[in-house]
């Protein structure tokens, strides 16, 4: 006689799919938030993405998405299961055996499934993530920084995702025992989900909730802290975002009830329609998860184009080949000595020009914060002594450029580059000028502005007041810029190569620092008797890592040290080593995303294929021919994998592109260039999405046999 123990095991047995479907969604999920954290939280990455960073930011939302998503598709999952399970509980009840008996069966196979499946999807990312990391170096880029170091404390927040999940589980497990009509729980798995109808204007009210939250979620931010100078926590303005979500839900209700085809051709593909109303709960939740899913995907997926197709539009617009710029204290090889080295390496230089330049201290506006219980706040206040700047003669503009700009005493032009700025630290206002080492000051109008990729950033005064103002100045408060062309450039890799190393080579510890070190705020510090965080030794505890002549070809030193020279042929050339950590996670985190995505509609798909079989059974029994049937299923699958699709990919390229024109304004040469690159990346994923939705549509006419 067999016990209650030896029938639930061989009903286990039988049900092996529903165990698999729940195992594996479980694993996946653990498995792809782990591999996330992984790189998220590894030393190689927080090296190079600072603390407080725009990178590191996007990295941490794209995270808080995958991981809602990953929940709630653990969480579907789950349902599925126990709607699958339902019947195996209410016979077992309805033969009489206790409650607390069930549920003590129940909560140990359940723990057994969450415990197997965690732990082998905590475990299995690290050879995921070394794989595809591994990968990324073998056929993209391979160097010293790109070694890839864990932190073993990234698990962590892995293993409380685990626990959450589990806990859930179990709580889903005891709810389902505790109900008490047993025939209810028999029938649970015959259950739909029916949303009632909306009106078709749905659709429409979402598009513009869609648009209404992605204007107020972006611009809220700029008003807490332009308009009331205020510095709101980040979980403050994440909340204007939630008209996003509202809209974009309403979308998908309008897709699924009403579609987006004619009111007269709703019946059309009834069958197809009334299967997704019927289970119109689990189709918008899994609808909304991939729609999600996708944006952030895509999200990820657009770094690199923008930033390449930026940096390698810049590196063309430069005038000239070679530029570089040194302190007067300093070294560095002249035009002597890189004529010398070019001969070596047959590089033949056809013009040569070079300026001296001062630096001097400029007034400005600072952001004076102040605690309060409510926050950070903070007042503007002028300082006649804020930063220093570096200043060109006229003369010497004239000779480097060709251009006269006629200034009179006491005005100034502002350089700026071809996208018309000169980087976020560059205000082209000064109202005064000051000698640090003096004091001698001098009022002063920026009349004009005018544009040169070779020198922005820097500010032309008429001569007079350039040897007036530049009196005194010491070698560490002068610099020499120096710009040449060459011939044949894209040939000239290893001699800029080895004119970098010695650039590099004759440069002492005084200029090993970081871009933004200044010294004029320096100056002001050590007056204050404050420490300047932009000093090398204080650099880590601010969330930088410091600039070392050691480690000249890392990402860190190329874009961040102070008097990097800017070498066309160079920078093209290392373009993708100089940004590999950059690039690689950013696509590291778009392949998880993706593959969230793909396994996602993979199982809707088939669970839609398991629950329709006795419907399609029918249908062919009511002499549905095999076209009828596989026009049907495929127009299913279509909304399936289409509609998120769609929905997702549209929404984050227009969200990418009023972020483009919210910087500053306009959608620069550059930008299109990037958003028209997006475009070709968005197709290439899409056919892959086609693939997988091919392929998995066979399977599902394979179980519902359609040929």
């Amino acid at each position: 006689m067999k016990t209650f123990t030896d029938i639930y095991k061989t009903l286990r047995k039988k049900n092996r799919g529903q165990y698999a479907l729940l195992t594996g969604c479980l694993f996946f999920s653990v498995l792809l938030i782990s591999a996330y954290l992984s790189i998220m939280r590894s030393p190689t990455v927080l090296s190079v993405l600072p603390e407080g960073g725009d990178s590191r930011k996007q990295v941490m939302m794209i995270f808080v998405l995958t991981a809602i998503g990953c929940a709630v598709f653990s969480l579907y999952a789950a349902s599925l299961f126990f709607r699958q399970k339902s019947k195996d509980l209410g016979i077992f009840l309805a033969l009489g055996m206790e409650r607390q008996t069930l549920a003590g069966h129940l909560i140990r196979e359940l723990s057994v499934i969450a415990l197997l499946s965690c732990s082998a999807g905590i475990l299995l990312s690290i050879p995921l993530t070394k794989g595809i990391w591994g990968l990324f170096r073998l056929f993209l880029v391979d160097t010293e920084e790109m070694v890839l170091f864990l932190d073993p404390g990234a698990f962590t927040i892995a293993l409380l995702f685990s626990i959450c999940v589990t806990v859930i589980l179990l709580h889903m497990g005891i709810r389902s025992i505790r109900r008490i009509n047993i025939m209810e729980i028999i029938q649970e798995r015959h259950k739909s989900e029916p949303i009632h109808d909306v009106p078709r204007s749905y659709g429409i009210i979402g598009i513009l909730l869609v648009i209404f939250g992605a204007v107020l979620g972006y611009q809220a931010p700029v008003f807490f802290i332009l308009g009331l100078h205020w510095y709101p926590p980040e979980i403050l303005t994440a909340i204007f975002y939630i008209p996003v979500f509202i809209g974009l839900y309403m979308i998908l209700l309008h897709t699924v009830i009403n579609g987006w085809h004619k009111k007269k051709a709703v019946y059309k593909d009834i069958v197809a329609t009334s299967q997704m109303k019927f289970q119109g709960r689990q189709t918008v939740r899994n609808l909304l998860v991939m729609s999600v899913l996708i944006a952030g995907a895509y999200f990820a997926s657009f770094y690199t184009p923008m930033i390449s197709v930026g940096a390698l539009m810049s590196y063309d617009a430069r005038p000239v080949d070679y530029a570089y710029h040194f302190r007067m204290d300093q070294q560095i090889p002249m035009e002597k000595e890189v004529r010398e080295l070019a001969d070596e390496y047959d590089v033949t230089i056809t013009d040569w020009n070079s300026a001296p330049m001062i630096r001097l201290g400029v007034d400005g506006t600072q952001h004076v914060e102040t605690e309060t219980s409510l926050g950070t706040t903070w007042e503007p206040v002028y300082r006649e002594l804020l930063n220093s700047e570096l200043f060109l003669s006229e003369s010497s503009y004239t000779a480097l450029t060709g251009e006269t700009l006629n200034l009179s005493s006491g005005t100034l032009a502002a350089i700026l580059d071809s996208e018309g700025n000169a980087g976020m630290e560059f205000a082209g206002n000064a109202k005064l000028l000051t000698n640090p080492l003096s004091g001698h000051t001098l009022p002063v109008t920026a009349v004009q502005t005018v544009v040169q990729n070779a020198l922005y950033g820097r500010y032309v005064m008429n001569d007079k007041d350039y040897l007036m103002m530049g009196e005194n100045l010491t070698p560490e408060w002068e610099e020499m810029i120096c710009l040449f062309n060459v011939e044949d450039c894209d040939q000239t890799y290893e001699f800029a190569k080895t004119l970098f190393y010695d650039i590099v080579d004759h440069s002492d510890s005084k200029v090993e620092v970081y871009d933004a070190w200044d010294p004029v705020r320096k100056q002001l510090s050590e007056e204050s008797g404050a420490a300047y965080w932009a000093d090398p030794e204080y650099l880590e505890e601010y969330g930088f890592e410091q600039i070392s002549y050691d480690v000249r070809d890392s990402s860190n030193f190329r874009l961040f040290w102070k008097y990097m020279p800017r070498f066309r042929v160079l920078d093209k050339a290392d373009f993708v080593k100089t940004m590999a950590v950059y690039l690689m996670v950013f696509i590291f985190v778009a392949i998880v995303c993706f593959a969230a995505v793909f396994v996602i509609a993979y199982t809707r798909s088939m669970t839609i294929a398991i629950n329709g079989q006795q419907l399609y059974d029918d249908l062919r029994h009511l002499g549905a021919s095999n076209d009828y049937l596989y026009q049907t299923i495929r127009s299913q699958m279509k909304r399936v994998f289409c509609t998120p699709a769609v929905i997702g990919t549209c929404i984050i390229y227009a969200f990418y592109a009023m972020i483009m024109f919210f910087n500053d304004n306009k959608l620069s040469v550059s930008e299109l260039a990037g958003m028209a690159a997006c475009l070709l990346l968005i197709a290439c994923i899409s056919a892959l999405f086609y693939g997988v939705y091919r392929m998995t549509l066979r399977k599902v006419c394979a179980v519902l046999h359609i040929r």
